[in-house]
């Protein structure tokens, strides 16, 4: 997929709002850029309402994206963030379900995600149809030094 300077700066400012730093989810400029060259990886932008923003929406005004990685009848979740000024209006919701069936028209029969336990989030993936399917114990280690378990989530087919 190809991506421009603009739609990297314009996750880059989600990203920069979306994410606790004491959790170490957010990804570098670095990071994404790479995944989106692998050619593996897609990603979605939201404007306020969920949709797509408009072609010259400034970075500011964007409300979210997801990006994924997909292969084999599956696609992972990557990361997922809305920013919180535009949290509690929708947008997340319109953007998992925007997501679900881009993945699905890729091919994708289940859809994969990991998170930590407690992240705010699973109620959106849980209304979504997604399970849990694995847990890995003390998998994520907080900036204050925290252990935290990574549960793994499903939706599809064999979940």
């Amino acid at each position: 997929m190809s991506f421009g300077t603009d739609d990297l700066d314009r996750i880059m400012a989600v990203m920069n709002t979306a994410f606790d730093p004491e959790f170490g989810e957010a990804w570098t400029r670095r990071q994404v850029e790479d995944a989106l060259i692998l050619g593996n990886c897609h990603y979605l932008l939201a404007g306020e309402d969920g949709d797509p923003p408009a072609a010259d929406c400034p970075a500011r005004d964007v409300a979210g994206f997801a990006l994924s990685r997909g292969g084999y009848g599956e696609e992972e979740l990557l990361l997922f963030a809305v920013a919180p000024r535009f949290r509690r209006r929708g947008v997340g919701d319109r953007l998992l379900a925007r997501f679900a069936a881009a993945a699905r028209e890729r091919g994708a029969q289940r859809l994969l995600l990991e998170m930590r336990r407690g992240n705010s989030a699973e109620s959106l993936y849980v209304r979504h149809g997604f399970r849990p399917i694995g847990l890995r114990p003390n998998y994520y280690r907080t900036l204050s030094g925290t252990r935290l378990d990574a549960v793994t989530f499903a939706c599809g087919e064999d979940i």
